[in-house]
Order: structure tokens, then sequence, then C-alpha cells
């Protein structure tokens, strides 16, 4: 028969308290009257509360009733006693209950023992008892006082951390020290136990892992390494060791010596000589890390501190072996692949986003900047953590959010193992489980979610925080870099950094010291973390051939950012944005100069994906948007002058880092891919500045004008120094009269022209309209009609050459494809070229290569009108459009590789001359590119020695700068022969 439910339900109990009924009933603890369905008394009353309050009150009640039944065998007056005591002192009530309702194992060890309850008694000063791990009432040298001993402090330990509110780090703590006591007393009692002609040995137990870092967990092996002073030393201390490590396994738990040397295979104890000598010869990466918390604990511990001292010069130059980052990393992905597949999810220990990636990124950073910082030498997690927060290693943000997770975690950790005093790591997925995990945490329900969702959503927003920050500072490119620099290079005191300086290749040892000095003086965070980068920014820079200018452009981009709160952190956190800048500063003048205009497009160097250029379409929506914004032509044309060097700056460094090794992005951009995106920035700038310029000088209404892209831009092969060659052109409304459209659309190719080149903090873009008919001497604007009447009636072959590259820009997209059709039948002529036309353009050829070379150059390596560089080629194939495209559409194209491709797939030009001519055209225009990268300037003229040719090479493909010269003479020399054959085909 089912009963009928009572009031204790509301206190908690399962099965509407049935079963409490029998429990706190007059056949049990008498605490609950059955006829009043009310507390006995008032002691009832405060008791039934605190076991309300229990993380699960029914099972405080078991405890509580079987420990009553255990204190009453043969004498009941004891567990009245108890009830009496838990009635009076409300301290102990809330201690005992809280321990009865949180651990099964520590509510055995009092049935078992049920005087104990009295070690939470309060004391007589109104203080709750010791809980900072001491042993507790320990007198006697045997193993059953110390089990018992353990067992109190234990206790004590466990309700202070259930009820008191004292947070992570003092229970750690607490815990630390016990073991440290009970390894102390273990010690003594094996040295007791030795027979009394064996002198007692110089032995020394090392604390290692959670033990030696002050942060022991409830339940958990005690790694330790035992350490002799000599020879005369290793067999009693053998004997002792073994002893020590029994007494532990049946007071408290197993002590661990796998970290010593060899493992499990190597002997129990070496001596001081042994273990530096193991050290200095076989010890592995993950061997020094474990020695990051390594302390002495018990037995002779002035020989444990020569111990650690004696290693601690190892420990603190591990991190310079070639693979010690490495290794550390695969470490961490060799345990995460042991977890099983089923417990993955709820592994809060090893699992991803564990407490293993907060030790793991903590310790990695300790072994490579403890080497010269020694506050970082901390063998507790948030101690490290707050100390790399301290030195600017970590963000300020970081490290909270890292603290957070893990004080998370390790407190979910310990309510598990409380539990039942058993080594686990694992969330269960039992939902009554759950719910008491989430009790026992302290999570209660609110309104529209309970206390297991509270406890799951905080459990998912630390564990995702974790694992976000553990990839971010275990895997950035910095680390690997700043392991490199031996230590004592990293410390940078005027005598060792101008030796080094100079070493390095620094001209100006003296002027490079006051930069640094300037960056690194004084005590802010600031300084901190430029002590940080710049003994590894200092090698990138000496990589280049002007260590001295990299270092320069470094300090004003730093004073200038220096004082932003992103700027030093996105160096130290950006992955690779600190070693990608150094390469940009060192090498680029061309990159220096816009973003010292333009500081913050260093955030463009964080992501990949900011260094590929943007979608044609996104830019002219972007610059458009930018212009129409400001309804001042000045202001408006800022905004877009703005974007285009933002741009700019996205692709020269793009370029910058393509040959830069690991800096390099997941996409490196070729030649090809720079003259296209370079042009498409173009076009948006164009089109941008028409849109203003036809809001300033906006003319009759119905005029339409439209901006042709001819040259290098009509060929989408801007390179950075070309300007943009265009030609104007428009249509006059109906009635309107002729002088008037001309006077409009004159006043706005003439706005154009001044808005991009009007004085501005960027590059200004040249608007050279020269290759329009009658050249300079003729209008700066034409309509469609006299266009057609001039080709028709006036134009030379060299002017249907120029078209070959006529595109439709911007403006009136109608009128942009009627002049391209007007085109196509001056540069496509039906029957191709006479041979009078073919003469003539080759007499032109030779007339270019005498006359437009600058004084002074050398035609073998003028990438522009040398022998067999750009010109070379793209007269060549500007010719075979001339003869062929009229009956070969596919010839039609303004993109000199694109147009040879399509030649060489129509056997007009040879497949071998075809690949001689885009070797010497790719080639010419990549040094092209990267001359003007490195000067700042424009130029055509490879150097043939000095700084900018090495610097050239070294944005190309880093090799000998004379081969690279011998190796350009080759393929040009080839082009040229390839371009002579073609013409006189």
């Amino acid at each position: 028969m089912t009963r009928p439910p009572t009031r204790l339900a509301r206190y908690g109990f399962a099965d509407d308290g049935a079963r409490a009924t029998d429990l706190l009933g007059p056949g049990g603890l008498r605490l609950w009257d059955i006829e009043a369905q009310a507390p006995a008394d008032e002691h009832a009353a405060g008791l039934l509360d605190a076991l309300s309050k229990a993380a699960d009150p029914n099972l405080a009640l078991r405890q509580l009733h079987r420990i009553a039944e255990s204190a009453g065998r043969g004498d009941e007056s004891r567990a009245a006693e108890m009830l009496a005591a838990l009635g009076a002192d409300h301290g102990l009530r809330r201690r005992f209950l809280a321990v009865l309702g949180a651990s099964s194992a520590l509510g055995d060890h009092l049935v078992a023992n049920p005087e104990d309850w009295r070690a939470l008694a309060t004391g007589r000063t109104g203080l709750p008892p010791e809980a900072d791990g001491g042993l507790a009432d320990f007198d006697q040298l045997t193993v059953p006082a110390l089990r018992k001993a353990y067992r109190i402090s234990l206790l004590r330990i466990a309700a202070a951390d259930l009820t008191a509110g004292r947070g992570l780090e003092p229970t750690m703590a607490a815990l630390s020290r016990l073991a440290d006591e009970t390894l102390a007393a273990a010690y003594t009692i094996a040295v007791a136990g030795l027979p009394e002609t064996t002198p007692e040995p110089r032995l020394a137990v090392v604390a290692m892992g959670k033990c030696g870092g002050n942060e022991l967990n409830y339940v958990s092996d005690v790694d330790v390494i035992f350490v002799a002073a000599g020879d005369e030393d290793l067999s009693a201390g053998t004997i002792v060791a073994a002893r020590l490590m029994e007494i532990c396994g049946m007071v408290a738990w197993p002590v661990d010596a796998a970290l010593r040397p060899e493992g499990s295979r190597g002997p129990l104890v070496r001596t001081l000589a042994s273990h530096q000598a193991y050290y200095r010869r076989w010890a592995r990466t993950w061997e020094f890390q474990a020695l990051l918390k390594a302390r002495p604990a018990a037995g002779d511990l002035p020989l444990a501190q020569e111990w650690i001292a004696d290693l601690a010069p190892l420990v603190w130059h591990a991190a310079e072996r070639p693979e010690a980052v490495a290794d550390v990393r695969d470490m961490r992905r060799r345990i995460i692949d042991n977890i099983p597949k089923k417990e993955q999810d709820r592994e809060i220990k090893r699992g991803s986003g564990g407490l293993r990636d907060i030790e793991f990124a903590v310790q990695l950073l300790q072994l490579v900047h403890g080497r010269i910082d020694e506050t970082l030498r901390d063998g507790g997690t948030i101690p490290a953590l707050r100390a790399l927060v301290a030195g600017g290693y970590v963000g300020r943000q970081d490290g909270e959010t890292l603290v957070r997770g893990y004080r998370f975690l390790r407190g979910v950790e310990h309510r598990l193992q409380l539990q039942r005093l058993s080594r686990t790591h694992t969330v269960p997925d039992d939902p009554d489980a759950l719910r008491w995990l989430a009790a026992a945490l302290g999570y209660t329900a609110l309104p529209g979610r309970d206390a297991v969702e509270a406890f799951r959503s905080d459990w998912v927003g630390h564990a995702a925080s974790v694992r976000r920050l553990h990839v971010k500072l275990f895997y950035q490119p910095l680390l690997e870099a700043v392991a490199r620099v031996p230590a004592e290079q990293l410390r940078m005191v005027p005598e060792s950094a101008r030796r080094r300086l100079e070493i390095l290749g620094f001209a100006d040892a003296a002027g490079a010291l006051r930069h640094l000095e300037a960056l690194t003086g004084g005590v802010t965070r600031t300084a901190a973390i430029q002590r940080t980068l710049l003994p590894m920014l200092l090698q990138d820079f000496a990589d280049a051939p002007e260590p001295d200018r990299g270092l320069l452009n470094y300090r004003v981009v730093s004073d200038k950012l220096g004082s932003t709160p992103w700027y030093l952190r996105l160096l130290r956190d950006g992955g690779p944005v600190a070693r990608r800048l150094a390469r940009v500063l060192s090498l680029s003048r061309y990159a220096t100069d816009l973003l010292t205009r333009d500081p913050e497009a260093l955030r463009l160097l964080a992501e990949d994906a900011e260094l590929q250029p943007r979608p044609r379409a996104t830019l002219l929506d972007g610059f458009a948007a930018a212009g129409d914004r400001h309804s001042d032509p000045v202001k408006a044309i800022a905004a877009v002058r703005a974007l285009r060097r933002r741009e700019l700056f996205r692709l020269a460094s793009a370029d910058i880092l393509s040959q830069g090794g690991d800096l390099a992005p997941e996409r490196p951009l070729g030649v090809d891919s720079i003259g296209v995106a370079l042009s498409d920035v173009t076009d948006a700038t164009l089109n941008a500045a028409l849109r203003i310029a036809r809001r300033a000088k906006p003319g009759p209404d119905g005029l339409r004008f439209a901006v042709i892209g001819m040259g290098r831009l009509g060929g989408y092969e801007m390179s950075y120094p070309s300007d943009a060659d265009v030609l104007f052109v428009y249509e006059k409304p109906e009635g309107c009269p002729d002088a008037d459209a001309s006077a409009a659309a004159h006043a706005i190719a003439e706005e154009i022209r001044r808005l991009l080149n009007a004085p501005a903090p960027d590059p200004a873009l040249g608007v050279d309209a020269d290759l329009r008919p009658e050249g300079r001497q003729g209008p700066l604007v034409r309509s469609l009609p006299a266009y057609r009447q001039y080709y028709e009636r006036w134009s030379k072959v060299w002017e249907a050459q120029a078209l070959l590259r006529a595109r439709f820009v911007c403006g009136d997209v109608e009128l942009g494809r009627r002049f391209e059709s007007l085109a196509d039948g001056v540069r496509y002529p039906d029957g191709g070229l006479t041979r009078e036309q073919v003469i003539e353009i080759r007499r032109i050829k030779a007339r270019v290569e005498t006359e437009r070379l600058p004084r002074g150059a050398d035609p073998n390596t003028h990438t522009k009108l040398g022998r067999g560089g750009l010109a070379d080629v793209e007269w060549a194939v500007q010719l075979t459009q001339l003869r062929n495209a009229y009956a070969r559409p596919e010839l039609r194209m303004t993109r000199t590789l694109e147009a040879l491709t399509a030649a060489a797939g129509a056997g007009l030009i040879s497949e071998p001359d075809a690949a001689e001519l885009a070797a010497g055209w790719t080639l010419a225009a990549q040094v092209r590119n990267a001359l003007t990268l490195v000067r700042g300037r424009p130029t055509d003229q490879l150097p043939r020695h000095g700084a900018e040719l090495a610097g050239a090479v070294l944005l190309l493909d880093g090799g000998d700068p004379g081969e690279f010269v011998d190796r350009y003479l080759r393929l040009t020399r080839r082009s040229r022969a390839a371009m002579e054959r073609v013409l006189e085909s």
C-alpha cells in the first residue's frame, strides 16, 4: 500500500518523504513528529533545514542514520550526544551534513569511526577547526595512527571546502600540505624501521606533478622523485623509499615515482650526480616540462633543494632545443588521442577544453619565456598564469578567462572525486548523478532553467573559452620564434645587446641600441611585451639587406601605435603578425610608407583571408559608398583614397609575404594575381572619382560619360607604380549644343584628374590620357562619333596597337560597350595588317628601344624596355593579334599572357617560343614590382649589385643575388630571341 505524501517532501527528500519518515520518525532519529507532520523540536528543525541544503539530502540523511546507529551500538548515549551536539552547534551541523551530502566515502569513514564527528566541532573560541592540511592529533609513529590522522585532516579540508566559501586555491594548498606531512610521517616511520646497524641515508623526496605545484586534488597519485646524496646512501635509501610508498598506499594514496629517469625501468633511487648525468644527456622535453613543478616535500629538504638548483639551468634551456616546442605540442595531441571516444566529450581533465589545455599552454609559455624571466618560475598553474599576465606574455582578459576556467574545472573535478574518494575526471551522463553534481557545485533551479541546465551552460562556456585560448597561446608561431633565440640574447642588457647587434650586421649598432632602449626602457607592460618581441624580431630584421632600416621602421610604427590597446596585444597574440610585420618593414619602403600613413592596416597581417584580393564587386561598392557619404568633393575623395591606400597595403603585404616560407599566406599571390588585383583597385578608384566629379560638375541632364582603360590598366596588368592610362568618351543628350556637352565632359575629366592627383598622405593615382587621338595635342575628351571619325580617317597602326588593350572601366555601361565595339573594328582590322604596317610596327619598335630607353640604362637589365623584357613580349603578342585576331576570336583579349596562350594554342606562335616569352615577361614583371616594393619609388632598372638587388631577390626567391642576375639575363635573352622570331615570321 502506497503511503500518503508527507511534508518531508518539502525538504528535498525523495519518494515524497516516505523513506525519510522511517529514518527520522520514532523508529529512527526521532527528529520528526509523524502525527503533527512537523519537526520534533527546535533542534530537529535546524537539523532538517541543514539536511535540505546538502547536495543530496537523501544521502546525507541515510548516512546520518547509519552513523547514529554505529555510535549507539553498546551505548545509546553516544548517538544522543552526537545529535544533541548537531542541534546545538550550528557550525558543526552545517559542516557535518554538508560532508554527508557530498561524499559517501567520508560518510563510510564516519560510520566506521563514529567518534570522528568531533573533529568538525566548533572550538571554544567559536572558530571552526583548522583545515590547513596539518596532520591532526598524530602523536604515534604507526601506520594506523597516520591513517586516522590523515582521514581526520581530509575530513576537515572537505568540510571547509563545502561550507567556508574559501575558494579553490586554499583547498589545493591544504591538500598539498597534507600530502607533504603524510610523506614526511611515512618517511619517519620508514627510517625508524631500518635495522639498528644501518645509518639513516641522506634521501630527499621531491614532489612533482600536482603535489609539486601545490595544487593537489582529493584523489590523485602523488608524484615524487627520490634523490640520494651519494652511492653510500643508495641501498638504505631504496629500502626507505619502497617502504614509504607502501605506507602511503595503506594510509592515503599511491605514490608514483614514474617521473624518475628511465621511468619504471630505471632505479627507484638515484644519486645527485646520476640525475645530473641523465638529464644532461638523455632527458626528453617532457621530462624538463615535468621538472617545472618540482619542489622539496620530505626527507632531506636541503638535498632536494640542491637537486632542484642543480637541474634548473637545464630546465630553463630546454626550450632552445630545435624540437622542444613541437615535442610539447605532440605530447598534448597524444593525450587527447588516448581518451576513449565515449568519454571525450565528458573529460574535464584530458579532453579538449579541459584542465590539460590550460596546464600545457601555461607550461609551454613558462619554458619559453621563463629562461630570462624568473617571475614565471612557479610550479602552480594559477600563480604562473598570473605571472604570465603581469609580464605581458598573456593578455589580461585571456588570463582571467583561463583562471576562471581552471577554477571551474578543478571545482568540478573536486566534487566528482569527493563523492566516492575515487580518481575520476569524467562528468557523469546519468541524470541523477548530474543533478547531484550540479547541487554539489551550488547550482540551484532558476525560473525557466533547472540546476543541471545552468551547470551545463557554464561548463560548455568555460570549455569553449579554454579550447579557444589554448589554440591561441599553445600554437602561436611567436613561441617557436622566441624559443629559437638563445637565452643570453633574450636579455636586452646594453652590453650584450650591442654585441649582438654588431654580429647581426647592424651598420649603426649604437643607433640601433638607442632604438631598443627607447622601445624596452621602463617597467611598463608595453616595455615588457617589447622585451619579449624584440630579440626574436632582431633576427628577422637581420635577415634583410638593411637591418637598421627595419628596426627604425619598427620603432616608427611602435611610436605611432604603442599607446593603442590592441597593437602589442596583436603582435604578441596574433599568430604570425609580429614576424610578418618584421619582414614587411625590413624589406619594403613602399609598404612601410603605406603603413605609417595608416597604422591600423597592421591588422590585415593577422589573418590569411585578409591577405587575399577583395572581389571586384566588393571594391566597386565599397569605394563608391565611401565617396557618397560626403558632399564635399575633397572629403569624399580623401575617403576613397584612404580605402585605396588600405588595399595597396593589403596587396603589397601579400606580395612581400608570398615567398616568406612559414609566414606566407595560405594562398600566395603570383604576379598575375597582383596585376589583376591592382587593376581592380584602380577601377574602383576611378569609378568612385567619376561619381564625385559628376556631383561636383553635373553638366547637362542626360550627358553620358565613360572611362576606357588602356595600357596596363586595360590589360589587367597594373604594377605598383603604374599610372592609369585612360580615354574619356562622352555622348551628348538630345538637343544639347555640342560645345556645352564637350565643355561639361571636359570639366568632368579634369575634375577626375585633379581629385586623384591632389597632394594627400597616400600615393597619388596618375591619370594619363596621352594615348588619346592626337596625343597631348588632341582634346582630352571626345564624343563617340568624334572617336569614330578619327579612327576611320586618321588613325595610325600604333593607335590600333594601343587599342588592343582598351576596355570599359566605369561610367555609362552602354556607352562603354559601344566604344569597345568601335575599337574592335580598329584593333582587329579585316584581313589583318599589310606588309607596310608590319614594317612600320617593326620600325616603331626599334625607335622605342633607342629613343625611350633612359640615358645610362642597361638594356640587358631594364625590365620594361630592355632586351627580352615586358615591351618585347607585349609587342610580339600584339603584332600577332593585329595580324590574326580578325579571323581568330580567341585572340581578342586584353591580357598579354592570355593572348600569348591563345596564340600558341592556335599555332601562331610555337610552344617553345611561347614558353620563353611567358617566362621572360613574368620574371620582368616580378622584378619590376619587387624593385618598387624595396625602393619605395618606381624603377625599371634591375641593379647588378647592392642592397636593392638583395632586397628584391629576397622578395622573389631568396637565392644568391649574383645567380639571380645571371638567371634574369639567361631568361630574357631567350625571350628576346623568341620575340625576334615572332616579329620576323
